[in-house]
Protein backbone atom coordinates (compact mmCIF):
# COMPACT_ATOMS: atom_id res chain seq x y z
CA UNK A 1 0.00 0.00 0.00
CA UNK A 2 1.52 3.53 -1.13
CA UNK A 3 1.80 6.28 1.59
CA UNK A 4 -1.55 7.80 2.25
CA UNK A 5 -0.47 10.05 5.74
CA UNK A 6 3.00 11.54 6.65
CA UNK A 7 3.94 10.93 10.11
CA UNK A 8 3.83 14.80 11.08
CA UNK A 9 0.49 15.26 9.80
CA UNK A 10 -0.69 11.67 11.57
CA UNK A 11 0.41 13.29 14.83
CA UNK A 12 -1.86 16.46 13.90
CA UNK A 13 -4.73 14.19 13.37
CA UNK A 14 -4.81 11.83 16.44
CA UNK A 15 -4.42 15.12 18.62
CA UNK A 16 -7.21 16.72 16.52
CA UNK A 17 -9.95 13.50 17.06
CA UNK A 18 -9.57 13.93 20.59
CA UNK A 19 -11.81 16.82 19.88
CA UNK A 20 -15.39 15.08 20.69
CA UNK A 21 -16.22 17.53 17.88
CA UNK A 22 -14.24 16.94 15.37
CA UNK A 23 -15.30 13.87 12.93
CA UNK A 24 -18.86 14.42 13.65
CA UNK A 25 -20.10 15.42 9.97
CA UNK A 26 -20.90 11.14 9.10
CA UNK A 27 -24.12 11.78 11.45
CA UNK A 28 -25.60 14.12 9.56
CA UNK A 29 -24.99 11.74 5.94
CA UNK A 30 -26.22 8.68 8.07
CA UNK A 31 -29.71 8.39 6.73
CA UNK A 32 -28.75 8.98 3.54
CA UNK A 33 -26.02 5.98 3.48
CA UNK A 34 -29.17 4.14 5.09
CA UNK A 35 -31.41 4.91 2.04
CA UNK A 36 -28.44 3.74 -0.80
CA UNK A 37 -27.70 0.57 1.32
CA UNK A 38 -31.38 -0.42 1.38
CA UNK A 39 -32.22 0.45 -2.27
CA UNK A 40 -29.20 -0.81 -3.71
CA UNK A 41 -29.39 -4.10 -1.45
CA UNK A 42 -25.50 -4.08 -0.22
CA UNK A 43 -24.36 -5.93 2.50
CA UNK A 44 -21.24 -4.50 3.85
CA UNK A 45 -19.77 -0.93 4.08
CA UNK A 46 -16.16 0.50 4.68
CA UNK A 47 -15.87 3.79 6.16
CA UNK A 48 -12.94 5.44 4.77
CA UNK A 49 -11.68 7.92 7.49
CA UNK A 50 -13.97 6.62 10.19
CA UNK A 51 -12.63 8.83 12.87
CA UNK A 52 -14.50 7.71 15.89
CA UNK A 53 -17.31 5.28 14.32
CA UNK A 54 -19.70 7.99 14.58
CA UNK A 55 -21.38 6.45 10.78
CA UNK A 56 -21.80 2.83 12.32
CA UNK A 57 -23.09 4.22 15.44
CA UNK A 58 -25.48 6.71 13.76
CA UNK A 59 -26.27 3.76 11.44
CA UNK A 60 -27.28 1.27 14.20
CA UNK A 61 -29.80 3.73 15.95
CA UNK A 62 -31.27 4.03 12.56
CA UNK A 63 -31.81 0.27 12.89
CA UNK A 64 -29.21 -0.05 10.10
CA UNK A 65 -27.91 -4.13 11.59
CA UNK A 66 -27.77 -6.21 9.13
CA UNK A 67 -24.61 -4.83 7.16
CA UNK A 68 -21.05 -5.76 7.59
CA UNK A 69 -19.44 -2.50 9.04
CA UNK A 70 -15.46 -1.78 8.27
CA UNK A 71 -13.63 1.08 9.59
CA UNK A 72 -10.19 2.57 8.46
CA UNK A 73 -8.65 5.65 10.02
CA UNK A 74 -4.75 5.72 9.97
CA UNK A 75 -5.17 7.62 13.07
CA UNK A 76 -7.06 4.34 14.65
CA UNK A 77 -4.48 1.75 13.67
CA UNK A 78 -6.25 -0.67 16.04
CA UNK A 79 -9.36 -0.83 13.05
CA UNK A 80 -6.58 -2.15 10.35
CA UNK A 81 -6.34 -1.29 6.57
CA UNK A 82 -9.11 -0.32 4.30
CA UNK A 83 -11.29 -3.18 3.45
CA UNK A 84 -13.27 -3.99 0.54
CA UNK A 85 -17.29 -3.31 0.78
CA UNK A 86 -20.16 -3.16 -1.54
CA UNK A 87 -20.23 0.73 -0.37
CA UNK A 88 -17.29 2.64 0.47
CA UNK A 89 -18.30 6.20 2.14
CA UNK A 90 -15.37 8.96 2.63
CA UNK A 91 -17.34 11.60 4.26
CA UNK A 92 -15.88 15.12 5.13
CA UNK A 93 -12.02 13.42 4.74
CA UNK A 94 -10.93 14.10 0.90
CA UNK A 95 -10.28 17.89 2.27
CA UNK A 96 -8.73 16.75 5.10
CA UNK A 97 -5.96 14.76 2.84
CA UNK A 98 -2.04 16.31 2.00
CA UNK A 99 -2.00 17.11 -1.28
CA UNK A 100 0.99 15.29 -1.82
CA UNK A 101 -1.04 12.09 -0.90
CA UNK A 102 -4.43 12.59 -2.80
CA UNK A 103 -3.86 10.00 -5.32
CA UNK A 104 -2.51 7.38 -3.46
CA UNK A 105 -5.75 7.67 -1.21
CA UNK A 106 -7.88 8.05 -4.53
CA UNK A 107 -6.06 4.78 -6.00
CA UNK A 108 -6.65 3.17 -2.04
CA UNK A 109 -10.81 4.25 -2.48
CA UNK A 110 -11.12 2.64 -6.16
CA UNK A 111 -9.10 -0.70 -4.78
CA UNK A 112 -11.71 -0.89 -1.89
CA UNK A 113 -15.19 -0.18 -4.01
CA UNK A 114 -17.26 -3.21 -5.05
CA UNK A 115 -19.91 -1.27 -6.25
CA UNK A 116 -20.68 2.00 -4.99
CA UNK A 117 -18.74 4.68 -2.84
CA UNK A 118 -20.54 7.80 -1.41
CA UNK A 119 -18.26 10.50 -0.66
CA UNK A 120 -18.62 14.05 0.22
CA UNK A 121 -16.27 16.72 0.24
CA UNK A 122 -15.89 20.26 1.69
CA UNK A 123 -14.72 23.05 -0.50
CA UNK A 124 -13.69 25.51 1.87
CA UNK A 125 -11.98 26.58 5.11
CA UNK A 126 -12.77 24.54 8.03
CA UNK A 127 -14.22 25.87 11.44
CA UNK A 128 -11.17 23.74 13.15
CA UNK A 129 -7.33 24.89 12.93
CA UNK A 130 -4.65 22.35 13.16
CA UNK A 131 -1.89 22.75 15.92
CA UNK A 132 0.42 23.79 13.82
CA UNK A 133 -2.17 26.74 12.90
CA UNK A 134 -3.00 25.11 9.46
CA UNK A 135 -6.59 25.04 8.55
CA UNK A 136 -7.83 21.79 9.02
CA UNK A 137 -9.27 21.50 5.57
CA UNK A 138 -5.64 21.49 3.30
CA UNK A 139 -7.30 20.63 0.61
CA UNK A 140 -9.80 23.77 -0.61
CA UNK A 141 -10.36 23.93 -4.02
CA UNK A 142 -14.14 23.87 -5.70
CA UNK A 143 -15.83 21.05 -7.66
CA UNK A 144 -14.36 21.82 -10.83
CA UNK A 145 -10.71 20.82 -9.23
CA UNK A 146 -12.04 17.83 -8.09
CA UNK A 147 -14.46 16.35 -10.42
CA UNK A 148 -11.40 14.89 -13.30
CA UNK A 149 -9.75 13.78 -9.99
CA UNK A 150 -12.90 12.17 -8.77
CA UNK A 151 -13.87 10.66 -12.54
CA UNK A 152 -10.68 9.00 -13.29
CA UNK A 153 -11.43 6.56 -10.75
CA UNK A 154 -15.01 6.36 -10.84
CA UNK A 155 -18.18 6.68 -12.86
CA UNK A 156 -20.23 9.52 -11.41
CA UNK A 157 -24.02 8.43 -10.70
CA UNK A 158 -25.15 11.08 -9.10
CA UNK A 159 -23.47 14.85 -7.73
CA UNK A 160 -25.26 17.25 -5.58
CA UNK A 161 -24.59 20.58 -4.22
CA UNK A 162 -24.27 21.14 -0.15
CA UNK A 163 -23.62 24.05 1.38
CA UNK A 164 -19.50 24.46 1.16
CA UNK A 165 -18.94 21.24 -1.13
CA UNK A 166 -20.54 18.60 -2.67
CA UNK A 167 -21.71 14.93 -2.63
CA UNK A 168 -20.92 12.21 -4.81
CA UNK A 169 -22.41 9.02 -5.48
CA UNK A 170 -19.93 6.73 -7.67
CA UNK A 171 -20.18 3.03 -8.97
CA UNK A 172 -17.06 0.88 -9.72
CA UNK A 173 -15.46 1.72 -12.76
CA UNK A 174 -12.79 -0.87 -14.61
Amino acid sequence: MNQTISDNYLKLQKKLHKNPNYGVASIGFASSVKKIIEEAKLSSISDYGAGKKNLQKTLNNLGLNNCQYYPYDPAFPEYGPPKEADLVCCIDVLEHIEEIFLDNVLNDLKKITKKLGFFTIHTGPAVKILEDGRNAHLIQKPPSWWLPKMCSKFEIKHLQEIPNGFILLTKFKE
